[in-house]
């Protein structure tokens, strides 16, 4: 019998293979775009305008990948013109409920549905198994966009740029083919590495993800030594997509998932840069840490089968990052 982990339904042992004990993570299911004149994009159908007040997101404050799509939804101002729903933290044999008896818990707000796979069924009467957070919603035509939320915020970054005159671009056609071997090797290695290793089930297939997981952080930290950001003085997806890993890591990750080679605070150019995206205008609203920390530890029983949330470290988040200094792609 399958079993969810993080919203992600898993068919067999909790993130792992019978075979060799490595934690696969299945596709995302739903993938339509929306676009600025409702034409078709990458994938899926057409039909998906971009319109103010028509799309709603279901998120998790906890899950990392959900958290992607609340920091573009800030960072492209579009708070007003999508509406958002916060699930409860705690996820047990229902998967994620809209349960409101947590501070931060919003419940469905547009239908008052009691669990996200309810989402899925009135999106389709036929669907069953996966349960997965973010999921982009269409008021009009009641159905899901999307649940991929590497394409939602390729949307969020472009499609909605006519109606709130936002332009900012985190995506940009010139650094495409260098942005795209960052998100690879940070996905694979760091931001699915940390699952890796913590879900794992065999010896090796620890020691395989967690050796790869800290070679991408030794590499991170040399990057970050002669760039401001991780595709030189420009912030783009690429850092985005990283930070939500990061925000977690001392507090959950280093521990409750065995990546405990270090801390993020050992290293003196990721604490710093991790810090600065922090501080970046809107970002620590979005960053609910409480929720963090509540859900990972309460919600694997495998791992944490008492269900015992740590007291953790204080870290100072708006400690001075001193990252002042603009850095020259060429220097």
């Amino acid at each position: 019998m399958g079993q969810l982990v993080d919203g992600n339904w898993i068919d067999g042992p909790v993130g792992a293979s019978a075979k060799d004990g490595q934690f696969k993570r299945a596709p995302s299911s739903f993938r339509n775009w929306i676009t600025e004149n409702g034409s078709a994009g990458p994938s899926g159908e057409d039909g998906f305008k971009a319109e103010a007040g028509r799309y709603h997101l279901y998120v998790s404050h906890a899950c990392p990948w959900a958290h992607r799509t609340l920091i573009f939804r800030t960072l492209k101002q579009l708070d007003d013109l999508i509406t958002v729903s916060v699930v409860h933290p705690d996820m047990l044999d229902d998967g994620w409920t809209f349960a409101t008896d947590y501070p931060g818990a919003t419940g469905d707000t547009l239908y008052d549905l009691p669990f996200a796979r309810d989402v899925y069924i009135k999106a389709d009467p036929s669907a069953n198994g996966r349960v997965t957070v973010p999921i982009l919603w269409d008021k009009t035509r009641e159905t899901i966009v999307s649940n991929e939320s590497s394409e939602i915020i390729r949307m969020f970054n472009s499609a909605f740029d006519g109606l709130t005159g936002n332009t900012l671009d985190f995506w940009p056609s010139e650094l495409h083919t260098e942005i795209e071997p960052v998100n690879a090797r940070i996905y694979d290695t760091l931001n699915n590495g940390v699952y890796r290793s913590g879900f794992a089930t065999s010896q090796d297939a620890y020691e395989k993800a967690v050796s790869e997981l800290f070679d991408t952080l030794d590499w991170l930290e040399d990057r970050l030594a002669a760039s401001r950001y991780l595709i030189g003085d420009r912030v783009t997806e690429a850092d985005w997509r990283l930070v939500p890993t990061l925000f977690r890591f001392d507090l959950v990750y280093h521990t409750h998932f065995k990546c405990n080679r270090n801390y993020l605070r050992d290293y003196a150019n990721l604490w710093a840069y991790t810090r600065e995206l922090y501080q970046w205008p809107g970002i620590a609203e979005i960053v609910n840490f409480d929720h963090i920390v509540r859900h990972y530890h309460f919600s694997h029983e495998s791992i944490n089968p008492h269900r015992i949330v740590p007291i953790n470290p204080v870290l100072d988040w708006q400690e001075p990052h001193g990252r002042d200094i603009q850095f020259s792609v060429n220097e």
